[in-house]
């Protein structure tokens, strides 16, 4: 049986309905007034020699009481009885232990870098809501994917930003072979080869006049399968441009499928899929739209996921696999922990999250105004993301961790 809480901590106190203290010994004679030197700092009688020596108990929880209202003084040590034996603390007494016995570690290797290329700009230009993120130009990003192969980042994925007139109905910029997601691809594949993964965005969002992932019916939802058979089409053009992993975010129903049997058809059989499997309609994406200059009339609820709902991701997640997903991915990530180890539990391919541009902005933010350690929470953001279950992390931070972190 373990000890009561209070002789844990030294500290006993009576209550109702409990004896009362035993009260203070008397004070000592005048001639006996040196202390026993047990460390107490109390007399225990005659400690000259002089006579009538008379101990006093010790309580076993290493406090006595003291004063008419039963004020207790806690000792410097346990008595024994109450001295843990396990001391979880011994394997957290300086930096060097901690690392060694760490749980959990990431590394460069796991870190996607998203980015983002637009046409029509001659130099990178950055987003307002993303501080120390930018915009590219095609030749830009192919520098920028050079730094990421010197640090070791594990892979890039593109967005595209098309300009305004590029846009329409059906977002069909997106396939276009001279689109400005197409040209960022092969400028990013031609300069970093074999030695950094290039994915793709397979989404239309960033191409369509309305801003939605997809081609709209009469009443303003998305038409579902149209949407898919564009997908499909911008995933043969995306492998065509270079892409080694394509990825549908847009939620739609049989997305995965489709785009496996459009790639299969085409020759690309080693072109792998990452699926955004469990994508929530979050409120963390605003600086995400800012960045990708999102045309988006009214919201993406009826296609991306309740935040409440966290067994559905789930059952996104089988439904992608049985579809032929190579890696499945949870989106957001820190908000989601939960839904991110029920799917890492289960899955049995790679498990991707993405730390979404809402929770870079706030990490900034914050540290903008003095409020957190910088360094540390980014450090600790990737740690969290990778305990829950993570096997890479689709993060703005990606080049910067990499680098080591400032």
């Amino acid at each position: 049986m373990g000890l009561p809480q209070a002789g844990n901590l030294g500290v006993t106190k009576s209550g109702p309905g409990d004896a009362p203290l035993t009260p203070p010994p008397a004070p000592p004679t005048e001639a006996a007034t040196e202390t026993c030197g047990c460390g107490c700092g109390h007399s225990h009688g005659d400690v000259t020699g002089r006579g009538d020596f008379t101990p006093v108990e010790i309580s076993v929880t290493g406090w006595e009481p003291l004063g008419e209202n039963g004020k207790v003084e806690p000792a410097r040590k346990l008595a024994l009885e109450a001295t843990p034996v396990i001391r979880p603390r011994r394997l957290r007494r300086s930096a060097a232990m901690r690392r060694l016995v760490a749980e959990t570690r990431w590394s460069p290797e796991q870190l996607v870098l998203p980015v983002f290329v637009r046409d029509g700009i001659s130099s990178p230009v950055e987003i307002p809501s993303m501080p120390g993120q930018f915009q590219h130009t095609p030749e830009s990003l192919a520098e920028l994917g050079k730094r990421c192969v010197d640090a070791g980042v594990g892979a890039m994925i593109v967005f595209g930003v098309p300009r305004d007139e590029d846009k329409d109905f059906t977002g069909s910029a997106a396939w276009d072979a001279a689109g400005i997601q197409n040209r960022g691809i092969s400028a990013l594949a031609e300069a970093v080869g074999d030695e950094l993964v290039v994915m793709s965005d397979t989404c239309l969002d960033e191409t369509t006049s309305h801003g939605h992932c997809g081609p709209l019916r009469d009443d303003g939802s998305v038409d579902n399968d149209w949407a898919v058979s564009c997908y499909a089409a911008t995933a043969v053009s995306q492998a065509r441009a270079g892409a080694t992993v394509v990825a549908p975010s847009g939620m739609m129903d049989g997305q995965v499928r489709a785009i496996r049997m459009a790639l299969d058809d085409s020759g690309f059989e080693d072109v792998a899929i990452m699926a955004y499997s469990a994508k929530y309609a979050s409120g963390l994406f605003g600086p995400f739209r800012d960045a990708v200059g999102s045309s988006l009339v009214g919201d993406r609820r009826t296609y991306q996921q309740d935040p409440a709902n966290r067994r559905e991701g789930m059952r996104e997640t089988l439904l992608d696999l049985d579809e032929g997903a190579d890696i499945v991915m949870v989106k957001p990530a820190s908000l989601y922990l939960d839904v991110l180890a029920d799917v890492a539990a289960e899955s049995p391919v790679p498990v991707a999250a993405y730390q979404v541009s809402g929770e870079y902005a706030m990490i900034e933010a914050a540290a903008a105004n003095g409020w957190i350690d910088r360094a540390r929470v980014i450090d600790e953001s990737l740690t969290s993301i990778i305990r829950a279950g993570a096997d890479l992390v689709l993060t703005y931070y990606a080049l910067e961790a990499a680098e080591g972190l400032a």
